[in-house]
């Protein structure tokens, strides 16, 4: 009979999709612990913001971090120490990046060759240098390596099972030809409201400021209309269907912001100057309306020709990336096996539960890899 095993555990970021995660990781802990064949016993070791951490030098298990974390005046530990402390705790370390930090990302190497497995939402790591994705699988021992395991469901579609379905395809030999999508909530949201299947919707500067409003936008709406973060998953994707993509500015990207505006000092200086650039929406959507379709913001890899692009496109009314609720994602694989008719993941690609969902199913595959 296996024998009860004690699984140590580090977070890094307490924020939306932190907090949500350490909600799961609770329910997960409070499960494990009482399976009547093997009990397994997740210990926090390690809380840390961009501002603060709490950590014990005995590796003692922090129980009351909500409390702990708001008294403490400990700043969070350098790379390089944080690294030394969990090599030398007294058992198997998982290590939980809740950022979008680029530095924790370019340490993921350095943690896995020390042993320690990594779940994480970060785009970043997987998105950025082409050597840095290497560098991350060579060392992982579900890459080449023999060092830790890496899984980042959530960087891609939040708790959407959208890379494991992409790597099984992938694994067990089907030929994946073409991938497309809506890839952002706040596209999703933002065009699913400027043009509806059924006729009207607003200004495109007027949904921009809803969609703010909402919430669906990061503070500076720029961060999402120039496209950036549907490029870094498209990216992550066209690598795992066998794509060399240098990085997420290696091909072509549509940025929404017009010109005239990427040089607002502020978020609401370019949200009270968008309106003067209705015009140039209107005509595109007026000219889809009159082809019968709509606009949305799509991401595409077509693997055989080896292109990846980001943009407007048009689309039949009928067309499922058309009729697209809210702020949902969708992706379709078109494959060899599925013919004319895409495998289709569709849902919330975005949210603090969702997000850390995928997250928390990572870790449970790292649990049930980790001997």
């Amino acid at each position: 009979m296996p024998l009860p095993r004690q699984v140590f555990i580090a977070v890094i970021g307490a924020g939306g999709v932190g907090k949500c995660f350490l909600s799961q990781l609770q329910h997960l802990a409070s499960n494990l612990s009482r399976s009547p064949s093997a009990p397994t016993y997740l210990s926090l070791i390690l809380l840390s913001t961009s501002k603060k951490s709490i950590y014990h030098a005995d590796y003692k298990s922090l129980n009351n971090w909500d409390t702990e974390l708001q008294a403490s005046a400990t700043s969070p530990l350098p790379l390089p120490q944080l690294v030394e402390y969990l090599v030398k705790a007294p058992g198997k370390v998982v290590l939980v990046d809740n950022t979008s930090n680029q530095e924790i990302a370019d340490t993921y190497p350095t943690f896995l060759k020390k042993g320690i497995s990594i779940v994480t939402p970060n785009k970043k790591a997987f998105s950025s240098t082409y050597q840095l994705w290497t560098d991350i699988f060579s060392a992982a021992a579900n890459g080449t390596g023999g060092g830790g395991y890496v899984f980042h469901e959530s960087s891609v579609g939040a708790g959407l099972p959208v890379i494991s379905t992409l790597k099984e395809l992938v694994e067990t030999g089907d030929e994946v030809r073409k991938i497309e999508g809506v890839f952002s909530g706040t596209m999703s949201f933002l065009f699913n409201s400027f043009q509806p299947v059924n006729g009207g919707g607003g200004k495109f500067s007027a949904e921009v400021k809803i969609a703010k409003e909402k919430g669906f936008t990061e503070p500076d709406p720029r961060d999402d209309l120039n496209g950036l973060d549907v490029a870094r998953k498209l990216t992550i994707l066209a690598r795992l269907a066998g794509l060399k993509v240098e990085s997420p500015t290696s091909f072509p990207v549509q940025s929404l912001i017009p010109k005239e505006l990427e040089s607002c000092s502020s978020g609401d200086e370019f949200l009270s100057r968008l309106p003067e650039f209705d015009g140039q929406m209107d005509e595109l959507k007026a000219a889809a309306e009159k082809e019968g379709k709509v606009v949305r913001f799509v991401g595409s890899v077509d693997v055989p020709k080896g292109e990846v692009k980001v943009g407007l496109e048009k689309f039949d009314k009928s067309h499922p990336i058309a009729a697209l609720k809210g702020s949902d994602n969708i992706i379709a694989f078109y494959t060899k096996r599925y013919g004319d008719n895409p495998l289709i993941i569709q849902g919330a690609g975005a949210g603090g539960e969702v997000t850390a969902m995928g997250v928390t199913g990572d870790l449970v595959k790292i649990l049930s890899l980790l001997q």
